[in-house]
């Protein structure tokens, strides 16, 4: 194994970045930064802890649910969830977050890097409700860097054509489930009864 030590062994292997790559960075949202957030239904959210360790957490509701509040700052709705918490623990320790938007079908990404903060209420979170419900929390990004990224990495993988998606044997998660964590006191048919006939129903209620 060769490991990669320093800055400069790194730049060496990979190159210097083209033009276009260095000038596409911005700390403002765009009108087009704008539309696509608007389009977007699905983020993830990337925090670490001041110790470094990091979390990636997906969120996904009907498309425009992170809202744009001013030219530098984004919120971002928080809907009942597992209660980890861990991305939003690693906030409370270390406010740098990274998200990544998706829009269904495109290759590029919108990516914003920045400050955040928890916010347990606002006047905002009233056009956030989805069916009746509004937001637990929410949290607020303070912009400090926001591009768009290629589309290479949906190209290599062809996430989004069905055609390429390779057949797979993974079991059904109850019996991931079962099988991760044999301590679960449910059997494997009422874990397949709430994957399958509860799971969706309770999205928005805690």
């Amino acid at each position: 194994m060769s490991e990669i030590s320093d800055p400069a062994e790194l730049r060496e292997l990979l190159g210097a970045p083209g033009p276009r790559a260095v000038s596409k960075e911005r700390v403002a949202l765009h009108p087009r930064d704008r539309e696509w957030i608007s389009l977007s239904p699905f983020i993830v959210v990337s925090t670490s802890d001041t110790d470094g360790n990091c979390d990636a957490s997906p969120k996904g509701d009907p498309a425009g649910f992170v809202r744009v509040l001013d030219d530098t700052t984004i919120a971002i709705p928080e809907r009942p969830g597992n209660r980890r918490a861990d991305g939003y623990l690693n906030i409370l320790s270390n406010p740098h977050v990274g998200v990544l938007f998706l829009i269904p079908r495109r290759g590029e990404t919108l990516r914003v890097n920045g400050r955040a903060k928890l916010v347990r209420d606002a006047p905002y979170f009233d056009d956030m409700i989805v069916k009746g419900h509004r937001p637990i929390l929410a949290i607020e990004v303070e912009i400090e860097q926001i591009f768009f990224h290629c589309a290479k990495a949906f190209l290599r993988s062809n996430l989004w054509k069905p055609e390429k998606w390779e057949d797979n044997d993974l079991p059904p998660h109850a019996h991931l489930v079962k099988e991760l964590q044999p301590n679960t006191e449910e059997s494997v048919e009422q874990l397949e009864h709430y994957y399958s006939e509860v799971y969706e129903k309770l999205l928005y209620n805690t």
